[in-house]
């Protein structure tokens, strides 16, 4: 556990900068998303020991199909990689893994890879592991409306009934808390399409440090940001 005086329940974050950082060290960009493998793995343990109910990572959008077509299919690969050799800490430390996105439109292999270690957490009972692929918000709530409007005209659900609370529980989210802590890293200030209707009220972190630099240090000191921020809801303080 930890000595911080307030975890959030839900951190989500871009992982930012891979390719920059690739760059500046004159390397490959695979070499880049490879070190932000790293880094990601530092995060996942540190998140489950201190307990930290959900942590969300935004892997790959539905806009990085537009990338190259060698970076596409090398990123597919490296995801099969993730699974396959961090699947067992995982399992052990009982986190489990939650797919965000539309899982059908991966590659077989990465297709194959993520359903297999989400049926395999099913049942863990740690930290909620969310992993963004194939994922962009404005498609997410699209679903969950198509989901609503289909119910609607089966009968099964009144207009009068359909509310946030019924929309919450048809995104990919559906059943965890609302993000209390988005951290997006190098130094970029936007959302990029990710978890919209679950930051509505997220405090906001844009370190300029990119991805693969992105230590436990730094995550410490924004969750002690976080912790110190008087978070109100649209409320005023008394």
């Amino acid at each position: 556990m930890t000595n911080l005086p307030k975890l959030p329940a839900h951190v989500a974050i871009i992982m930012d900068g891979n390719g920059r950082w690739a760059r500046q060290h004159a390397l490959s960009v695979m070499r880049g998303h490879r070190q932000g493998v790293e880094a990601l793995r530092e995060i996942i343990r540190y998140s489950s020991d201190i307990g930290i109910q959900v942590l969300s990572l935004y892997a790959f959008s539905t806009e990085n199909w537009s990338r190259p077509e060698a970076e596409v299919a090398a990123l597919m690969r490296l995801i099969v990689e993730f699974f396959h050799s961090e699947i067992d800490e995982l399992h052990q430390n009982q986190v489990r893994i939650r797919i965000l996105g539309d899982v059908d439109g991966l590659t077989q292999p990465a297709r194959q890879a993520v359903l297999q270690a989400t049926e395999r957490t099913a049942q863990n009972t740690g930290l909620q592991l969310n992993i963004a692929l194939n994922y962009g918000a404005h498609s997410e709530m699209l679903r969950a409306v198509r989901l609503l409007l289909a119910e609607v005209q089966s009968g099964a659900l009144r207009p009068d009934q359909v509310d946030l609370g019924s929309i919450s529980q048809r995104l990919y989210t559906a059943g965890q808390p609302q993000v209390d802590l988005l951290i997006r890293t190098s130094g970029e200030q936007r959302l990029s399409n990710f978890l919209l209707f679950q930051s509505a009220y997220a405090e906001l972190l844009f370190p300029d440090i990119l991805w693969p630099d992105f230590t436990v240090a730094h995550y410490k000191e924004a969750l002690a940001t976080y912790g110190g921020r008087d978070r109100r809801f649209g409320g005023r303080k008394a």
